[in-house]
């Protein structure tokens, strides 16, 4: 029997200078993928005191019973 495998999926975080966070809806596959999307929004200007880094999570796929809310209407 083979050992359950997490699988790790990376999100980008902007955080700003006062402190608040973003995590944009878009996940990457490998940190490598993650980095390369911020090495192209570094070749825009960037506004001063913003930052942007790669975060791991675990695959929301291997959640078990932690469903969606749904949204309200």
């Amino acid at each position: 029997m083979a050992a359950p495998s997490v699988a790790l999926v990376w999100y980008l975080v902007i955080a700003g200078p006062q402190g608040g966070m973003v995590v944009l809806p878009s996940t990457f596959d490998t940190r490598d993928q993650c980095i390369n999307a911020i090495t192209e929004y570094q070749k825009q200007p960037t506004p001063a005191g913003w930052a942007v880094n790669c975060v791991p999570s675990a695959s929301p796929f291997t959640d078990e019973g932690d469903a969606e809310e749904p949204a309200a209407q």
